[in-house]
């Protein structure tokens, strides 16, 4: 992807050169005129490189410790005990496991559950392995995503720069139950039943009212 990035912006500074060209040839064969429509067109080209390398740009994982600063007294709703509890603290960890283990072997993975590709997509942040510490599980990145950009408190108490640094916003439980039916489904080896309003009671962390 890096390498067709560099490609298309190698092939747009050739067609700029071109363009550049066809500028002084149109000064001096069409005047003034031409030579606002080409400085237009040149300008287009000019964002369009700009354009890639900010679409391409990417938030870091930063993991738990970064977040509880916030998110663990009573007046944010012990959010942090609310993850501590829940089974998605211990996620990675029931990948060491020797159930675990009976069921890579039992799938033909290369590797260990806790090192397969396969099992880490749904029992640790998306980011994969080198994203963060995978020990921590499915924690508050894997939903509300990478904060490197939005963990500061005066980006956090402005929604839009928040959003713009990455946060993700669910805009309701319907759109929250898509997401979690990405791992809870009959693809799991040892999938069962996902009952969503069940599940959402225990591990529902919103803010208290003021």
């Amino acid at each position: 992807m890096q390498a067709l990035r560099f490609r298309c912006i190698r092939g747009v500074y050739k067609g700029m050169r071109d363009i550049a060209e066809f500028i002084v040839h149109t000064q001096v064969r069409q005047g003034e005129h031409y030579m606002k429509r080409t400085l237009g067109l040149l300008a287009f080209v000019a964002a369009a490189v700009v354009v890639p390398s900010v679409a391409g740009a990417q938030h870091a994982y930063v993991g738990v410790k970064a977040c509880t600063m916030c998110h663990k007294s009573e007046k944010q709703g012990l959010q942090l005990a609310i993850w501590e509890k829940s089974k998605h603290a211990g996620a990675y960890t029931t990948l060491t496991t020797p159930r675990a283990a009976e069921v890579a072997k039992a799938k033909g993975l290369a590797k260990p559950a806790n090192e397969s590709p396969e099992c880490l997509e749904c029992h640790t942040i998306k980011g994969g392995p080198d994203a963060a510490d995978i020990k921590q599980g499915v924690q508050c990145e894997s939903c509300h995503g990478p904060g490197a950009d939005y963990k500061a408190m005066g980006v956090m108490k402005v929604r839009d720069s928040a959003v713009k640094g990455g946060l993700v916003v669910w805009a309701d439980k319907a759109a929250i139950e898509a997401s979690c039916r990405g791992c809870h489904n009959d693809k799991s080896p040892t999938a069962k039943t996902f009952n969503f309003d069940e599940a959402w009671k225990s591990i529902a962390h919103k803010k208290p009212a003021a």
